[in-house]
C-alpha cells in the first residue's frame, strides 16, 4: 500500500498552517505600523503654527537678545522664542543682530 499521497497532503496542510500564521503576523505588523503612522499624522496636525519671527536669547544671566530670525530659520538656537512682527522690528531697531542666514531685516523691509 502506498502512503505517499496522505503524507503529501499532511505536508501541504502543515505548509498552509505556517503560511496562515505568517500572513496573520504580517497583518498585525501592518496594523501596528498604520497605528503609528496615524499617531504621527495626529501629532503633526496638532502642532501649533510656526511663529513668523523669533528672538534668540544669549547664554548670559541677563538673557539678552542676540539674534532676530525669520520663523523656521534652520540656524535659530534652542533659546529662541516666537514673537510678533512689531517685537521683531523693535529688537532690530534696538540693535539686535539680524540672522545672516535668514535675513529677517530684509523680510521685514528694513533697509540699511
Amino acid at each position: 500500500m502506498n502512503d505517499s499521497g496522505l503524507s503529501r497532503l499532511a505536508m501541504l496542510r502543515f505548509l498552509e498552517r505556517v503560511q496562515v500564521r505568517d500572513l496573520e503576523r504580517t497583518r498585525r505588523w501592518i496594523a501596528d505600523e498604520e497605528k503609528r503612522e496615524a499617531e504621527r499624522q495626529r501629532g503633526i496636525a496638532a502642532r501649533p503654527p510656526e511663529p513668523d519671527w523669533l528672538i534668540e536669547r544669549g547664554l548670559s544671566r541677563k538673557n539678552a537678545a542676540v539674534y532676530v530670525h525669520v520663523g523656521g530659520c534652520w540656524n535659530a538656537g534652542s533659546r529662541s522664542k516666537g514673537v510678533e512682527r512689531d517685537q521683531a522690528l523693535r529688537a532690530l531697531a534696538e540693535g539686535v543682530t539680524a540672522c545672516p542666514q535668514c535675513r529677517p531685516d530684509t523680510a521685514l523691509g528694513i533697509l540699511d
